[in-house]
């Protein structure tokens, strides 16, 4: 195992998990909050494992990759758009299952999602892959993956300072 990997493959679930409702444009609120619940469920976790995990690790071993000059400049913007997910998780909730507003929320979601994750894959994820043996990759994706399990049914997402952040795990 891989974290690079564990994370893309969580990527791929999540675009998933996205399509997915995009295909249930007439289905009934209780299947659209069921699929969502799941995906929200997908999104924190997800985010709140790589801040626990993977993004402390980049900051020790990272050089910048994609565009981005260091480390610190691709856990600053990976942690300012955890921060947009969330706040867009959190308009998604404030609406009916199904109503025009949701879906537009929703689709705010994936679109700051899908912005997220392009720039990770281009930036974080390459700069680890350069810069990480292969054994923490892999001691770091059995964490992952336990702390994903672990937390399964959920977690409440909270809003980081990605200065504060970066600052405390430097």
């Amino acid at each position: 195992m891989d974290i690079t990997d564990v994370i893309l493959n969580d990527h791929h679930d999540q675009r998933r998990m996205f399509a997915l409702l995009d295909e249930m444009q007439d289905s009934p609120a209780p299947d659209l909050e069921a699929v969502w619940a799941r995906l929200r469920i997908l999104l924190e976790v997800h985010a709140k494992a790589e801040e626990l995990l993977f993004y402390p690790e980049l900051l020790a071993l990272g050089a910048g990759a994609g565009g981005k000059d260091s480390p610190e400049d691709e856990t600053t913007d990976a942690i300012h758009d955890h921060n947009e997910i969330r706040d867009a998780i959190t308009e998604v909730d404030s609406h009916p299952a199904g109503s025009p507003e949701w879906w537009h929320a929703v689709a705010n979601v994936n679109k700051v999602n899908g912005d997220h994750m392009a720039e990770e894959e281009r930036e974080g994820l390459t700069d680890f892959r350069r810069q990480a043996s292969l054994d923490l990759r892999h001691a770091l994706a059995l964490a992952f993956c336990s702390f994903e399990a672990a937390h399964a049914s959920g977690i409440t997402g909270h809003d980081v300072d990605p200065d504060t952040y970066v600052r405390e795990h430097r």
